[in-house]
């Protein structure tokens, strides 16, 4: 099974410099080329099965441009979307250090400022990843449409690593994660391509 792991293109929060997280915000003009350009690049060089992507906007926009270029049909998951970050969602981030200081040494089960805690992010990535690899043939390409944290968490997922670790994987809009699973190993093919999206 190959897995193409795509996070959003540009959003308006991107131009705002606000906390994004469950913040709903579009994708930008731009967003929407590099949206373009990467489903382009997608339906040339791959054959993709199936779509699922993240409820909230600016992904949910990503993956219209997907699937309107492979006719192939998108599946909402809600698990996919980005850190429930709570009070943080569209706040300017000088007034997040502000009001909302980072608690260091958080435990993981815990949460504040009505996020999610660590563990509830983790889990909804197990559980996105695992129906994607329920619901998928051995044999097809499925393309998972999110988010630049969440993808960070699917990358623990498959890999297994601990909900703690300090691990993280860049992810450029529209960048593209390629995996491989078969019964006996998970490879990464590419990590964050994102050629597709240059002079844009």
């Amino acid at each position: 099974m190959k897995l193409l792991v795509i996070r959003h293109g540009e959003s308006e929060a991107d131009l705002l410099d606000v906390h994004k997280g469950r913040a709903d915000f579009a994708l930008t003009e731009r967003g929407h080329r590099q949206a373009e350009a990467m489903s382009d690049y997608v339906s040339k060089n791959y054959s993709v099965s199936k779509i699922y992507a993240s409820t909230l906007t600016r992904a949910k926009q990503t993956a219209v441009h997907l699937s309107e270029k492979t006719d192939i049909p998108i599946v909402f998951d809600e698990n996919l979307m980005e850190f429930n970050n709570g009070l943080l969602a569209s706040l300017p981030r000088a007034v997040v250090r502000e009001k909302y200081p980072e608690i260091p040494d958080l435990p993981i089960d815990k949460a504040v400022y009505g996020q999610e805690s660590q563990i509830e992010f983790r889990q909804r990535a197990e559980n996105a990843l695992s129906r994607v690899i329920r619901e998928s043939q051995k044999d097809e390409t499925i393309a998972i449409v999110s988010h630049g944290g969440m993808i960070n968490q699917l990358y623990r997922s498959l890999f297994e690593m601990p909900i703690d670790c300090k691990f993280f994987f860049n992810t450029a809009d529209t960048g593209i994660h390629i995996w491989n699973l078969t019964d006996t190993e998970r490879r990464v093919i590419k990590a964050n391509y994102d050629e597709h999206t240059k002079g844009i």
